[in-house]
């Protein structure tokens, strides 16, 4: 594994490449870091490049010195990546807000891209309950700290919290190098994000939906609507996950994504 970094704005971005083939971009979510696809980067690695950055903010990354920095700004870390690897074609997955990354990316530099994957994320903008729920959340971070936010937060993304403990405690671990500014400035990126349904409808290549069905933060009927809209769908259901399907399905979803990614 090649551990490298890019300077963007004077923020260092860390990202890692392996494996050889076809590049593959893996987008983690919200307080989260490049080795929650630790799984998958070991299955798939021998078939692809893998090409796995941790979000400004995030990891090994520092945070955008930027005023309202959006999803779209992280989106052009991610060109900015493919740029200096000088890759002209990939195919992204993005988990949660790496999936919203993932589609700003998609309406930005379409010609990059050979297909996408939605993993746990949905097009949709926040509808007001959402950005209700969000507001509330950057208060509880501004108050409390982001270490005491993960911990009230993270249990509800698994379907069997105590099955699910070693690895909510393992996410724990990792949130403690969080800040609350780079949690609330994420929050306030997801809030600002626009509705990119027309996105999925307007790309060329096939679109992988990866679905919980126990998800409470993307609701599986919710993704299950915007499968219908791309040319070209692969749809999965996790039947015994929520929103961490990665951790709590791995040996499927590593099959699921060697489908999809074999079959662009």
């Amino acid at each position: 594994m090649n551990e490298k970094f890019i300077n963007v704005n004077n923020s260092n971005i860390y990202y890692t490449t392996t494996g050889k083939g076809d590049a593959v971009v893996l987008v983690h979510g919200f307080a989260e870091d490049s080795s929650i696809w630790n799984t998958q980067t070991a299955f798939l690695k021998n078939n692809f490049l893998l090409i796995i950055p941790d979000l400004p903010g995030s990891g090994q990354s520092s945070l955008l010195q930027k005023e309202n920095a959006g999803i779209e700004d992280y989106a052009h870390c991610i060109q900015l990546i493919l740029q200096q690897e000088n890759i002209t074609q990939c195919t992204m997955i993005g988990h949660s807000m790496g999936g919203y990354i993932t589609l700003a990316f998609a309406e930005k530099y379409p010609g990059l891209l050979k297909g996408l994957g939605l993993f746990h994320s949905s097009a949709y903008a926040d509808d007001d309950e959402k950005i209700s729920t969000r507001k509330k959340g950057v208060l509880f971070i501004e108050t409390y700290g982001a270490e005491a936010f993960l911990k009230t937060s993270l249990p509800g993304l698994f379907h069997d919290v105590q099955k699910s403990q070693h690895q909510i405690e393992e996410l724990l671990t990792k949130g403690k190098t969080f800040t609350s500014r780079a949690l609330i400035q994420y929050y306030h990126a997801m809030i600002a994000r626009p509705d990119r349904t027309q996105v999925l409808k307007n790309l060329a290549g096939p679109v992988l939906f990866m679905m919980g069905l126990h998800d409470k933060a993307v609701p599986y009927q919710h993704s299950l609507q915007q499968s219908y809209l791309p040319h070209q769908s692969y749809i999965y259901v996790l039947r015994n996950s929520a929103h961490m399907g990665m951790l709590e399905e791995k040996d499927k979803v590593n099959e699921c994504l060697l489908f999809f990614l074999q079959n662009i």
